[in-house]
């Protein structure tokens, strides 16, 4: 089938925030008496706020009572002190233009909030780029839950077989699959090959890939019939 749309992660995947959403979690436990180590939470980034913070503290819940609490201020740390100050991946805004220059539909699937959102795409220097988008506002659970891709492909409308996902973890990875969407990793994201191997490609960045656009997944799948 040929290729009418693609989903976008953002963090790790155009914007390299995923360090900057680790030391946000550390100082928000911090803040409320609990230390937790960045080692701790770095290998978790890319699940949400509700699949991370009870693997690190299973008497708490991010919906509910001082897990909430903590969720919120690290919500806050990003928008107001992380966010504003991390890079775009190398070759992002390029990839980004490329793909929609090609006639491909775009959306954002993240387990961002839409606040968060904001800040990072502007980071990643896209905001002007994208505008569709579902984040954790648009799903019962976050990734890895299949939840928002499938929120996604609800609102493009068109078949699994005909999408395919950037993303850069393995709950990335996760979450499309059981969705029914291949995905299409980045290792700028900190995970190794062996974390990403399910994708069906591995790039180093959106530069990467760009470089090597024709041959991609990407590439091959618009040119089928």
């Amino acid at each position: 089938m040929t290729l009418q749309a693609v989903i976008l992660d953002v963090d790790g995947t155009l914007v390299l925030s995923n360090d900057a959403h680790a030391q946000a979690w550390v100082e928000a436990f911090k803040d409320f008496g609990y230390e937790i180590k960045f080692e701790q939470v770095r290998p978790l980034i890319g699940m949400g706020g509700d699949q991370l913070l009870p693997k690190l503290l299973p008497e708490l819940s991010a919906e509910e009572g001082q897990g909430k609490e903590i969720s919120d201020h690290r919500k806050k740390l990003v928008i107001n002190k992380y966010g504003p100050n991390v890079t775009p991946a190398n070759g992002a805004r390029q990839l980004v233009v490329r793909m929609r220059d090609e006639g491909l539909r775009l959306l954002i699937a993240t387990s961002a909030k839409s606040e968060e959102l904001s800040v990072l795409l502007k980071a990643a220097q896209v905001d002007d780029l994208l505008d569709e988008a579902t984040t954790s506002s648009d799903a019962d659970a976050s990734k890895p839950a299949p939840d928002i891709v499938q929120a996604a492909l609800s609102k493009l409308n068109i078949p699994p077989d005909q999408v395919v996902m950037l993303g850069d973890t393995p709950y990335d990875i996760q979450s499309a699959k059981a969705a029914g969407v291949d995905v299409i990793a980045f290792r700028c994201g900190g995970f190794d090959d062996t974390q990403l191997s399910e994708a069906i490609a591995i790039y180093n960045d959106p530069a990467d890939l760009l470089a090597q656009y024709e041959l991609s997944p990407l590439g091959k799948r618009e040119s089928d019939n």
